[in-house]
Formats: structure tokens, sequence, C-alpha cells
């Protein structure tokens, strides 16, 4: 039970400490449960969501990294410009296999 509690009150502060991280984090575990999702079931829509997804966080810490540089920004702009790429490939594939 302590378990729990210990991630639980990490997520209040987390949240409370630095909202649109929180958000984004938020965004990101829900792509990686929709693309989960999409590779067991056969439905487009889980992956239209999950690249959906991760276009969003992509595009949110682009821009919470422009406004704001944290002290790891390249790397931080590097993922975030990867991941971005990626899913934009997925949304090609998706839709050239259409």
């Amino acid at each position: 039970m302590r378990f729990w509690s210990f991630w639980f009150n990490s997520f209040v502060l987390s949240s409370q400490y630095n909202p649109p991280r929180f958000v984004e984090l938020l965004m990101l575990l829900l792509a990686i449960a929709m693309l989960a999702i999409a590779s067991i079931l056969p439905d487009m829509p889980y992956l239209i969501l999950g690249l959906s997804l991760v276009v969003g966080a992509s595009v949110s810490i682009l821009v919470r990294e422009a406004i704001a540089p944290s002290p790891q920004t390249r790397i931080t702009q590097l993922t975030a410009s990867l991941l971005l790429i990626i899913s934009l490939y997925g949304f090609a594939d998706l839709i050239y296999t259409l």
C-alpha cells in the first residue's frame, strides 16, 4: 500500500510543480496505451488516437522548450522532434494504405 501512496504523491507533486510537463506525460502514457491496443487489435481508431496524442505531446514539448528552455534543452528537443517525425510518418503510411 505504501508503494502506491508514494506514486500517487509523486504524481500530485509533479502536477503542482510543473503542470505542462505533467499533461505531456499523461498524453504520452495514453499514446503508449493506445498504440499497444492498436498493435493487439486491428482497429484504426486506436492507432489514429495514439498517433494524434504523440503529435500533440511532441508539439507541446517543442513549444514549451522554445518558450522556457530547461537544462537539457537539446536532448528534449531532439527526442520530441524524433517522436514527431515518426508519428507523422505513421500518419502518412496510414493514409497511403487506405
